[in-house]
């Protein structure tokens, strides 16, 4: 059964300024733009936007999609690519330029957790006053007290004002209180992965367990890993508009193409002072993955790092190195290949990263090419640059990961009850 249809979406905003500071300086701006003079509340070198009032911006365009009771849909996209817009009108926090979205059921949105939430009341308290603002009647939420506080793991500071609660335990809680709502519909936009590991296995298996109950789910975020472990289905949102929908994993790896800062392939001029010496010459690279050139790629396949360069003389002792960056610049690691005797020609090395090694983020490669062991003849920092992504679900923790590499190590298990 179909829950929500949305048909012919669109969101149109007037771009402007309403309220600059002070009646002053607003009636100062109007007098001016009336007699076609500069804006007089500006200083000096600053830009006058003065232009772009009374402009109109889509942020929703022609946006279509159905979702069936008891399915988790993700929506995806980059930054103002019109997702929590599209939220807010299926929350009824705004209305529609134009389209129509016929819903079936009570929503309950999860805009933003903690939004009620005052620092001055108890974890007790709060739960009470977000409870009413969630739509939860006061009977409702003394049924469901001490599972909420259970969840949220903070039994031992629910009397202690919230203004004392660490971050975490303050969007637990928010969480926990949002998390035992009973609506058909349950809007979630970026709240999922909060808290410590043990807190997101619960969030996720709270998220799968609304799902079961045959309750519908839309979620928004940027974890693609909680995404496609979540939602059977993904809807990618471009400036506005709908750019595709379908299995979650398809959606998220076309989410990753488009994403792309570059093709993965870069190469240089012969005339390049950079990257020809006269003795070598640093002719291109490129990042394989599936051997396809890309700069994005998933963590569970291999990375090849594969240049050209010519060697411009006989009996050249050559070798060459690349350095792994991470985004601030810090050098991950450095490898190399041995030194050996090349005559004129063209050549190429490649270094493979073996799959399930880099971790979720940017990475850059510079390549250096080397004459009798310590000379570098060539060098080329930050030469090119790829992404590395996840896009399968984990069961464990699904927050951010620290650090650079992320390998799969071997552990053991042993008893040493028959020891004692």
């Amino acid at each position: 059964m179909t829950v929500i249809s949305v048909e012919n979406l669109s969101k149109t905003y007037r771009l402007g300024v309403i309220g600059s500071g002070t009646l002053r300086e607003d009636f100062s701006r109007r007098w001016a733009k009336l007699w076609r003079k500069p804006d007089p509340t500006l200083k000096i070198g600053q830009e006058n936007r003065g232009r772009l009032i009374g402009q109109k911006f889509k942020a929703l365009e022609d946006v279509s999609f159905e979702v069936q009771q008891g399915e988790v849909l993700g929506i995806i996209g980059r930054n103002g690519a019109g997702k929590s817009t599209l939220l807010k009108i299926l929350s009824r926090v705004t209305a529609p330029t134009s389209g129509e979205v016929r819903v079936k059921g009570r929503i309950a949105s999860l805009l933003e957790v903690g939004t009620g939430f005052h620092p001055e009341l108890t974890g007790r308290e709060n739960v009470f006053l977000n409870g009413a603002i969630l739509g939860m009647n006061k009977a409702e939420i003394k049924r469901k007290f001490d599972e909420i506080v259970a969840f949220s793991g903070v039994e031992e500071f629910i009397d202690t004002p919230v203004k004392r609660y660490s971050s975490g335990m303050y969007v637990r809680l928010a969480f926990a209180v949002a998390a035992h709502l009973d609506p058909e519909i349950l809007i979630v936009d970026e709240v999922l992965a909060v808290g410590d590991a043990e807190f997101q296995k619960k969030c996720l298996g709270k998220m799968r367990d609304v799902s079961r109950g045959g309750r519908t789910v839309l979620f928004v975020s940027h974890n693609l890993a909680v995404v496609s472990s979540l939602c059977g289905r993904a809807l990618l949102l471009k400036d506005g508009m709908k750019l595709m929908e379908g299995i979650s994993e398809n959606v998220i790896s076309k989410y990753i193409r488009s994403t792309a800062i570059s093709s993965g392939e870069i190469s240089w001029d012969a005339s390049s002072p950079e990257n020809n010496n006269g003795r070598l010459r640093l002719v291109a690279a490129r990042i394989l993955c599936d051997d396809k050139v890309t700069s994005d790629v998933e963590i569970d396949k291999p990375v090849v790092v594969q240049y050209d360069f010519e060697v411009l003389q006989d009996g050249l002792n050559v070798c060459s190195s690349i350095h792994l960056l991470e985004k601030h610049g810090t050098c991950v690691l450095a490898t190399g290949t041995p030194s050996k005797t090349l005559n004129r020609g063209w050549y190429q090395h490649a270094c493979v990263f073996p799959a399930n090694f880099l971790n979720d983020g940017q990475y850059s490669i510079s390549i250096f090419l080397i004459t009798n062991v310590t000379r570098q003849d060539v060098s080329i920092k930050e030469a090119i640059s790829f992404f590395v992504h996840e896009t399968k679900g984990r069961e464990e923790y699904l927050g951010i990961i620290i650090g650079c590499v992320r390998p799969q190590l071997q552990w053991m298990e042993k008893s040493l009850n028959d020891l004692l």
